[in-house]
Parts: structure tokens; C-alpha cells; sequence
């Protein structure tokens, strides 16, 4: 079994980072090979190039490197946080680079790309961990939980991913030790029971 583990985090001593290191960790003990990136870390570029745009080919070494892996892996993890109910734009830009065809999906040859794509990640599992500083009901109600939308419905599920696991950890501004502590505890339990 393998797995892509993406962080986008700027601050190396963010929450984020802690669940990073914990989703690491557990999958070595669970005997998984890991493809861990920090994106903030290896400068990836998240702007995609006219030459990217449209086309099944890229010049950039890490763009490719991180296709392959998304292809070999079985899990697929993310860690970031909800910022203004988004990613933060370097793993947009991931998606936009990495999570395209003819990788994650593609369209029939004689399609213009306007109908429904041929799923090309079908039984992977796709798992997010998420930090905010929302209240839960405010973010529920309010806000309708747009990071489960992109990522249940417009990323995954768009790429035929099915089984889908998401968590997140509020309010972190506002967290102590021990929070922390039983927030990675949950990561450490989810990654040993999806992984089997």
C-alpha cells in the first residue's frame, strides 16, 4: 500500500504540521510507503502555464513527480487549512497542476471536455485533515461547510473517488496542549482504522 500525504502550511510549527508528522509516523508503523510533501517546503510553484493549460504535459519536475505518485498511491492525504472556506492557494494551485487528466481524469477522445469526465481514480481512498477557527454551527449554518463540497464532490468525486474520510480541528486559536494531543490521537485512529 502507498500514500500521498500533502501539506500546504506555511508556519513549521503550525497544528498542520503536528497532524503532517502524525499521519507519517502511523502510516510507517501501519508498513505504508509514504510520498510526504510539504509544498511550502520545496517552493512548489502553484501558478499553472499556458502550456499546462489544456494539455496532458508539464516542464515541471515536481508537477510530474507528484502525478505519478497520485497514480501510484492508494490514500491520498491532505492537511490544510480552511481559509475563507478554501485551500490556501498553493494547493490550489496543486490542484489545478497535479489533479488533472490524464492522470486523476480524462474525457472521451471525440468529447470537447464540456461532458461528464472518465473517472480515473477510482478505488482510492481520499482523506482531509483541516484546521479552523470557525465555530462548528457558524461554519454548518452559515457558511454550508464549503471544504467538504470541494473535496467530497468537486475533487474526489469528480475523479471517482468514493471512499472519503474528512476531519477537522477547531477552534485551533483557542486550543490547549491537551486538545492537541487528543486531536492527534483521532489522526493516529483514523489512518490505523482506514489503513488495514
Amino acid at each position: 500500500m502507498k500514500a500521498s500525504v500533502i501539506l500546504a502550511h506555511p508556519y513549521p510549527k503550525s497544528f498542520n504540521h503536528a497532524i503532517y508528522k502524525t499521519v507519517n509516523e502511523t502510516l510507517a508503523e501501519t508498513g505504508t510507503a509514504a510520498f510526504s510533501h510539504d509544498l511550502y517546503e520545496e517552493n512548489f510553484n502553484p501558478v499553472m502555464t499556458t502550456g499546462e493549460l489544456g494539455s496532458d504535459k508539464s516542464d515541471d519536475r515536481l508537477v510530474n513527480q507528484y502525478a505519478d505518485e497520485l497514480v501510484e498511491s492508494d490514500y491520498l492525504i491532505f492537511i490544510h487549512p480552511n481559509w475563507w472556506g478554501q485551500p490556501p492557494a498553493i494547493l490550489k494551485g496543486y490542484i489545478d497542476r497535479v489533479i488533472r487528466p490524464p492522470y486523476a481524469y480524462d474525457f472521451p477522445e471525440e468529447s470537447t471536455g464540456g461532458g461528464l469526465p472518465i473517472e480515473k481514480l477510482n478505488g482510492k481512498h481520499g482523506m482531509v485533515y483541516n484546521t479552523s477557527n470557525t465555530e462548528a454551527d457558524r461554519e454548518d449554518s452559515y457558511f454550508g461547510d464549503p471544504l467538504d463540497k470541494i473535496w467530497e464532490k468537486c475533487i474526489f468525486g469528480f475523479c471517482g473517488i468514493k471512499k472519503y474520510h474528512r476531519r477537522m480541528f477547531r477552534i485551533i486559536a483557542d486550543s490547549s496542549e491537551a486538545d492537541r494531543k487528543r486531536w492527534l490521537e483521532q489522526v493516529r485512529s483514523d489512518i490505523t482504522e482506514i489503513i488495514k
